[in-house]
C-alpha cells in the first residue's frame, strides 16, 4: 500500500486571491503531492488548504507553502473573525493510508525544525506531536493570538519548540502537529447575532464554560482553580462568529473525532440548543474535505431504510443543508472521491 499523508494548513489570508493562488502554486511544484482544495473565507480572512501525497513530499510542500506565506502575508495588517497566531497559522499532518501517527509526528517535527531554522519563525507543536501536555490543545497555544505573541515569547514556559523565542512581526508563529482526521463543520443560524452563536458554542463544546456565581465571578475549587461546566458534545471545539458576507451568525465547529461526534449529531444538538434561544438552524457547511463515512452516517440516521451510498450522500447533503451557502459537490468535498 502506498503511504499517503494529508496536510491541511490554514493561512491567514482569505481575501487576496493572488496570494492564495501563489501559495497553491508553491504546493503544486512539489513532485508527489496533489493539491485537493483551497477554500478562502473573507469573513474569517483565512484559507484552508488540503493536499495529499507521500510523506516526504507532503513535508516539503508544507514548507514551500509556509515560505510563500511568509513572503506574501504581513500579520501586522491582518484582521479576521477566526483566531490566529501567524501567517501560516496551523499545519496538521494526518495519516491517510500506509502511514502511522508516529510517522506523522516525525513529519511535524521535521517541518517545524526547518521552518524555525530557515524562516526564523517560532514553531509550536500540538496534538500528537506536542512535547508537553499543556501544548496538546491548539486553542491553548493560540490564546492571546498574534497580538499576544510578544508577551508569550518572553515567558520561558512558552519558549517555542523550534525557531527563535523572538517575535517575527511579519509572520507571527506557526503551530504544527499530527492528528486524526478533523472535520471543519459550521452550522448556520437565522440570526446575525454572534452572541447567540457563541452561547450555543459554549453549551456544546467539550471544554464547556467556566462556572460563575450570582455575581458573575468564576467559581473556584478547593485548590483555587476555576470550575468548568462541560458541554454536551465530546470531541468538539466550537465558537460563535458573524459571517458578514451572508449576514448570518454561525456556530463554527471542529469535529476532532467524527467517530465520537459525527456532523449530524452536532447539527441536531445545535438545532436543539438554538430552539431554546428562539432561533432556528438553516443549514450547515463543511470547510475543506470530509471522509465519506461521516456523510453515510448522517444519511443512515435520517433515513434508516436500506439505501445505496449515492442515495445516502444525497440524503445527508439535503438534511444537513450543506448547499445553503454554496453548492456541495461530493466529488470535490469527499476525500475518497479525490484520492481513489
Amino acid at each position: 500500500m502506498q503511504a499517503i499523508v494529508e496536510c491541511v494548513p490554514n493561512f491567514s489570508e482569505g481575501r487576496d486571491l493572488t496570494v492564495i493562488s501563489t501559495i497553491g502554486d508553491a504546493i503544486r511544484t512539489v513532485h508527489g503531492v496533489t493539491l485537493l482544495s483551497a477554500e478562502p473565507d473573507k469573513d474569517y480572512n483565512r484559507t484552508v488548504v488540503t493536499f495529499v501525497g507521500t510523506p516526504q513530499a507532503v513535508c516539503t510542500a508544507a514548507f514551500e507553502a509556509t515560505r510563500a506565506a511568509a513572503r506574501l502575508i504581513d500579520m501586522r495588517f491582518h484582521k479576521g473573525e477566526h483566531p490566529r497566531i501567524g501567517a501560516t497559522d496551523v499545519v496538521p499532518f494526518v495519516p491517510v493510508a500506509g502511514v502511522t501517527m508516529a510517522e506523522c509526528v516525525q513529519l511535524a517535527r521535521r517541518f517545524g525544525k526547518r521552518v524555525g531554522e530557515e524562516l526564523h519563525i517560532p514553531v509550536y507543536l500540538y496534538e500528537e506531536a506536542a512535547t508537553r501536555p499543556e501544548r496538546r490543545n491548539l486553542a491553548t497555544i493560540r490564546k492571546g493570538e498574534y497580538e499576544g505573541l510578544p508577551e508569550k515569547l518572553r515567558d520561558p514556559a512558552w519558549a517555542p519548540d523550534f525557531g527563535p523565542a523572538v517575535m517575527n512581526e511579519k509572520s507571527g508563529a506557526t503551530v504544527a502537529g499530527a492528528r486524526v482526521f478533523l472535520i471543519a463543520y459550521n452550522v448556520n443560524l437565522n440570526t446575525n447575532d454572534a452572541k447567540i452563536a457563541q452561547e450555543i458554542a459554549l453549551r456544546i463544546r467539550e471544554s464547556g464554560r467556566v462556572q460563575k456565581d450570582a455575581d458573575g465571578k468564576p467559581v473556584l475549587d478547593a485548590r483555587g482553580q476555576k470550575i468548568t461546566v462541560p458541554g454536551t458534545l465530546k470531541s468538539v471545539k466550537a465558537m460563535g462568529v458573524l459571517l458578514e458576507a451572508h449576514d448570518i451568525a454561525q456556530v463554527s465547529i471542529n469535529l476532532v473525532n467524527f467517530q465520537v461526534t459525527p456532523p449530524h449529531v452536532a447539527f441536531e444538538e445545535v438545532k436543539r440548543q438554538a430552539a431554546t434561544l428562539g432561533v432556528r438552524v438553516t443549514g450547515s457547511e463543511i470547510v475543506g474535505l470530509t471522509p465519506r463515512a461521516a456523510l453515510l452516517m448522517a444519511g443512515k440516521y435520517y433515513v434508516p431504510e436500506e439505501q445505496d451510498d449515492r442515495q445516502l450522500l444525497t440524503i445527508a447533503i439535503e438534511k444537513l443543508g450543506l448547499s445553503q451557502l454554496e453548492p456541495f459537490d461530493p466529488m470535490k468535498k469527499v476525500i475518497e472521491s479525490q484520492l481513489f
